[in-house]
Order: C-alpha cells, then sequence, then structure tokens
C-alpha cells in the first residue's frame, strides 16, 4: 500500500518567517520614531500617538482584506502586501521630500498618509503570516510554530530601536526634513523582495482537507465564520493585547518627561523591553511542547501585571527597568490569543484571521486614548498606564472562558 508523502513547509516557513521579521521591523521602526516626529512636527502626546493611530487603524480593514485573501489565496495576498508596503514607504519619501517648504501640519499629514498605506500593506502580510505558519504542518504544533515565528519576529523589534536610535536619528537635527530618508531604503528594499516572491513557488492549503489528513475524521463545519463566537471574542482580546503590548514602549517617553531626573531618553532603554519580548518568546517556543497554551497564557498575564504593579510601587529607573521587563511577559500573547481564536475552523481560518487582525486597531484606539489621559493635569502618565490592568483582565477571561463559547 502507497502511503501519502507528508509535505515539506520547510522553505514556505522559511519566507513566512522572513515577512514575520519585516513586519516587526516596520512596525517598531514606525512606534520608535514617535519622540522624533514630536519633536520634528512640534506635536502634543496626543498628536504624537497619531503615528499609531495612522498605522494601525489600517486593521480596520482586516476583514476585507481576509475575505480577499479567501479568494486570490495565500501568495498573491503576501505579494500584495509587499508591494503596498514598498509604495508606500516611496510615498512617504517623495511627498515629504517635495513638500518641506509646506507647514509642518500639512507634511505631518503627508508622513500619516503614507504611514497609512505602509500599514495596508503589513494589515496583509499580516493575515498571511499569522494563518500560514498555522497551517504549515501539523495543527498541533500550530501554536509553536507562531510563537517561533513571533521569536524571530522580535529580534526585529529589538534591531529596529537600536538601528533608529544609532544610524537612523542620532545626531539628527528634529526636523521634518530629517523624516522620510530611512523610509525610502526600506521601500526599495521591500519591491525588491516583492518582485522575487513573483517568481517563487509556494504550497496554497486546504486546511479543511489538511485538518481531515491529521485526524482522520472528516469535520462539519459552520456555515459561516461569523457563526463562531470564539472568533470575535478573540479580536476583542487581540485589541486588548495591543494596549499592552505598545502601552508602555509609546507612554515610556510621557514617563520620563514627567521625571526629569531620569537619565538619558526614553529611546534610549526600548531595546530592553523589544528585547525582552524577543528572549521570551524563544523560551516560548521552547516551553510550549511541555505546558497546555493557556497555562503559560495565564502566567504571562500574571508575570506582566506583577511588573506594571510593582513599577507604581518603586521611583527613579527602577521603576522603568520594572515597567521594560514586562515585555518578557508580554512576549508570547500575540501567537497564544491568535492561536485559541483560530481553534476548529477549518475553511474558514483565512477569513477569521482577518476578524481576529481587527483587533489590532486596539493600538490606534488605545494609546491615544493613553495620551490624552497623559496631557490631562489633573491625570498624568501614571493614570494611562495603570489603564493596562484593565487589558489584563479581559485577556485572561477570554484565555479560560472566551475561547471556548460556542465549540464543542
Amino acid at each position: 500500500m502507497n502511503q501519502k508523502q507528508t509535505p515539506n513547509y520547510t522553505f514556505a516557513l522559511i519566507i513566512v518567517i522572513a515577512v514575520c521579521f519585516l513586519i516587526g521591523f516596520v512596525t517598531t521602526m514606525n512606534n520608535s520614531m514617535i519622540e522624533f516626529c514630536k519633536e520634528a512636527f512640534k506635536l502634543s502626546d496626543a498628536q504624537g500617538q497619531l503615528v499609531n493611530t495612522a498605522f494601525y487603524g489600517a486593521y480596520a480593514l482586516s476583514i476585507p482584506f481576509g475575505f480577499m485573501m479567501s479568494k486570490i489565496g495565500y501568495k498573491k495576498t503576501l505579494i500584495l502586501g509587499l508591494a503596498v508596503v514598498g509604495i508606500g514607504f516611496i510615498i512617504n519619501w517623495a511627498a515629504i521630500s517635495s513638500n518641506l517648504d509646506a507647514s509642518t501640519a500639512v507634511v505631518y499629514t503627508y508622513f500619516l498618509g503614507s504611514m497609512f498605506v505602509v500599514a495596508l500593506g503589513i494589515v496583509m502580510l499580516q493575515l498571511v503570516a499569522n494563518p500560514y505558519v498555522m497551517v504549515l504542518g501539523a495543527p498541533e504544533k500550530g501554536a509553536f510554530r507562531m510563537t517561533l515565528s513571533q521569536a524571530l519576529n522580535s529580534v526585529a523589534t529589538t534591531l529596529a530601536p537600536i538601528f533608529i536610535g544609532s544610524v537612523i536619528i542620532a545626531g539628527q537635527i528634529p526636523t521634518p526634513a530629517a523624516v522620510p530618508a530611512p523610509y525610502l531604503g526600506l521601500g526599495i528594499f521591500t519591491l525588491l523582495l516583492c518582485v522575487i516572491l513573483v517568481f517563487l513557488k509556494l504550497p496554497e492549503i486546504k486546511e479543511e482537507e489538511q485538518a481531515a489528513e491529521a485526524t482522520g475524521v472528516v469535520k462539519e463545519y459552520k456555515s459561516s465564520v461569523f457563526k463562531y463566537p470564539h472568533v470575535w471574542l478573540g479580536a476583542l482580546a487581540i485589541f486588548m493585547y495591543m494596549g499592552l503590548e505598545i502601552g508602555i514602549p509609546s507612554m515610556l517617553p510621557a514617563y520620563f518627561k514627567a521625571d526629569p531626573t531620569l537619565p538619558g531618553k526614553a529611546t534610549d532603554y526600548l531595546w530592553l523591553y523589544w528585547g525582552g519580548m524577543m528572549v521570551g518568546r524563544f523560551i516560548g517556543a521552547a516551553v510550549l511542547s511541555k505546558f497546555q497554551p493557556r497555562a503559560i497564557l495565564t502566567f504571562c498575564l500574571a508575570g506582566g501585571a506583577l511588573c506594571v504593579g510593582i513599577s507604581f510601587m518603586l521611583n527613579g529607573m527602577a521603576s522603568v527597568y520594572c515597567m521594560l521587563a514586562a515585555g518578557l511577559f508580554h512576549s508570547v500573547m500575540w501567537p497564544l490569543v491568535f492561536n485559541l481564536g483560530l481553534q476548529e475552523l477549518g475553511p474558514h481560518t483565512k477569513s477569521a484571521s482577518g476578524i481576529i487582525n481587527l483587533g489590532v486597531v486596539g493600538a490606534a484606539t488605545l494609546t491615544p486614548l493613553m495620551g490624552l489621559v497623559v496631557d490631562n493635569p489633573s491625570l498624568g502618565v501614571g493614570y494611562a498606564i495603570a489603564m493596562m490592568f484593565i487589558y489584563y483582565i479581559y485577556v485572561l477571561w477570554f484565555c479560560w472562558k472566551g475561547s471556548k463559547v460556542g465549540l464543542k
């Protein structure tokens, strides 16, 4: 009897992991430029957070992009996403460089618009990366593969602020003219990668057939992804998680501004936060095969909340380091929440990825809201950081209750 050969997805996995690296680098680079942009464009804390709003607001289109991916497949969505990212970066360089004599408000508007275009491409890449990693191999190893890809994503998020601080803005006077240069190089690189991928062959996977082969059982699925409540609750969990992931790096500049005795600038220390996320994801990839995902997520939520809580009891750099340590615990929350939201979906996996990715608009909503709290003289940065405890509580509820709603 001939046995069906198990497909080898190694090459495809390498490609997707490379995309995860690009996603992490671009996303963190964008966040790391906020303080520089605030000085260049003379912005308040709330206005500076509009960089996050423009970037993460694009995730509002995750659902239609998810249905688009269901129609055209993983590879075409991947190529389209890279093309849009590259074009967005080129627009950033061209629009700002040719309008330096305009008011800073006008130039900043061009900057935000171009970053929104870049983010549209990042949304498409994110839609491909998350479910594709999940299905490139045995279903029971999906969380492990996603955590490993996110670990390499964290390598990029660690390198990006170092690259920004030591190469891009080092010695630069914060003016609009200094903003677009790094984006031109990224645009050219991304478009070259896009052209290369056009000629590479990547496997197209039908998730329902893969699940049947893995279990030996042909499972019946609901007629629509909208009939799975845990998917929508997962999107809200990602919404809350985004407030955790970028809450600390987004609020740290305001924290330094509130305490002039702190040495250096917030950007000098952000690499510790992203580095902690990188280390945590590599550790997570190692332990996921030994412990239940829900147990690991609970441990990380408790650890992150404890770090933030202790920071309120300390002063000076001790408080800062305690907040930065939360990155170690935030590290594996994204892949674990995403994995719980994609359970038992079969042919609806691509569309569900779009719905869950919609939750990333939390970064476009929660950080500006936190910025408004910082700008309020009667509240301040301490109250903004305390908002994170609300996010921790909801993700914990989703871990043990919400992710099981509607599933047998």
